[in-house]
């Protein structure tokens, strides 16, 4: 192995996390220290980035997810300044996908995207998310009523300072609304000429169905990663039988495959991983061991943890696009190298055992493919 500089990969994090009292204690962080030889491998010039559909979508083979551009569920309120010389930074490097949503923020996020990413429009594809009701700036529940989408459809197009919007997303299923309703009023937006794609996010393979036979759906965004694999219970079989893209959120896994964290981390209320069973003191002490299996393997391959993270997820199917999110130029170089990761048959098949023997506390039932999330 190549000599590794004594620098943490994941020190712009820690501090990030600190500043803003999201970390409340980590006294020593288990990452591989950052090696600026392994990045500098896989740089390359944005024009060989390579593509990947998303139904007839073309878009560079990992997105940008910009939920953590703006002040929420983890971050400190990034400088906007900063943050739009980021995405910029994102598009010289061949990013063709960006993601966002209404209620990030909310609607912050989609306003930075579109401010930042205007003068470069006709080059990309811009995502966003509808499906919430938002009331003095709070999200309040679901509401995908037909009237609801017809109304805040123009409020995203107004911040995204778009016609149309490439690929519009049911955020989350609303039980109180069938989901024929929902590919309605989307048509109906299509139609109007303000919406060019749909697709779903967190549902199941039999809604999944009937949206498709309403009007084709494009892509589904659903969480999915080395730890978190519920989707692989019939969801991405799905999507290869009807054509349908798949865009998984949180590829790392809330940075915990980055190494991040170990089992003395802890988080602010505020901090969304706080809440969840996976992060919880129990959640650290018998999910910290699976690191070594991705330490020894981003080793092997020469690689860094987030690399392995998202190259494993790209070598799944070709028609899975990551879309980590990060405000480091330095990071958002590093997981572009996962799209030069190769991965022999040998080498899937001794991975996915590994993966498959090691039991993880506070992930998601297998069953729980079967219901809309």
């Amino acid at each position: 192995m190549k000599p590794k500089k004594e620098v943490n990969r994941r020190f712009f994090f820690k501090q990030a996390a600190l500043a803003g009292a999201s970390l409340v204690t980590a006294p020593q962080l288990l990452s591989q220290p950052f090696n600026s030889s392994l990045s500098d491998k896989f740089d390359r010039k944005p024009t060989e980035l390579p593509t990947r559909k998303l139904g007839p979508l073309e878009v560079s083979g990992l997105g940008l997810g910009c939920m953590n551009l703006v002040s929420g569920t983890y971050n400190p309120t990034p400088s906007k300044v900063e943050m739009i010389s980021h995405l910029h930074k994102a598009v010289e490097r061949g990013i063709t996908f960006f993601d966002t949503a209404e209620v990030y923020g909310p609607y912050a996020s989609e306003a930075l995207v579109g401010e930042a990413l205007k003068p470069f429009r006709n080059q990309l594809t811009l995502a966003s998310k509808f499906g919430f009701e938002i009331e003095n700036n709070q999200r309040k529940g679901r509401n995908s009523r037909p009237e609801s989408i017809a109304k805040v459809v123009e409020g995203s197009l107004k911040r995204l300072k778009v016609e149309a919007i490439d690929l519009y997303y049911l955020h989350r299923m609303d039980p109180n609304v069938p989901i024929e309703e929902v590919a309605g009023a989307v048509k109906k937006l299509m139609e109007a000429g303000k919406v060019l794609h749909w697709g779903l996010s967190e549902v199941s393979p039999a809604t999944l169905r009937k949206a498709h036979a309403e009007l084709p759906v494009a892509a589904l965004q659903s969480e999915y990663n080395l730890a978190e694999r519920v989707v692989e219970n019939q969801i991405l079989s799905t999507c290869e039988e009807l054509g349908i893209g798949f865009v998984p959120w949180g590829p790392t896994h809330r940075a915990f495959l980055a190494g991040r964290f170990n089992e003395y981390s802890r988080f602010d209320p505020l901090d969304r991983r706080s809440q969840l069973p996976f992060f919880s003191e129990v959640g650290f002490l018998k999910n910290m061991p699976f690191l070594q299996t991705v330490r020894k393997w981003s080793e092997k391959k020469e690689i860094t943890m987030v690399q392995f993270a998202l190259a494993w997820l790209l070598a799944q199917k070709p028609f899975i696009v990551p879309i980590p999110g990060t405000t480091s130029p330095q990071h958002l170089k590093e997981n572009l190298g996962a799209l030069q990761v190769k991965f022999t048959p040998f080498e899937l098949s001794e991975i996915r055992k590994e993966i498959e023997s090691f039991s993880f506390h506070g992930v998601r039932l297998a069953d729980s493919a079967f219901q809309d999330q």
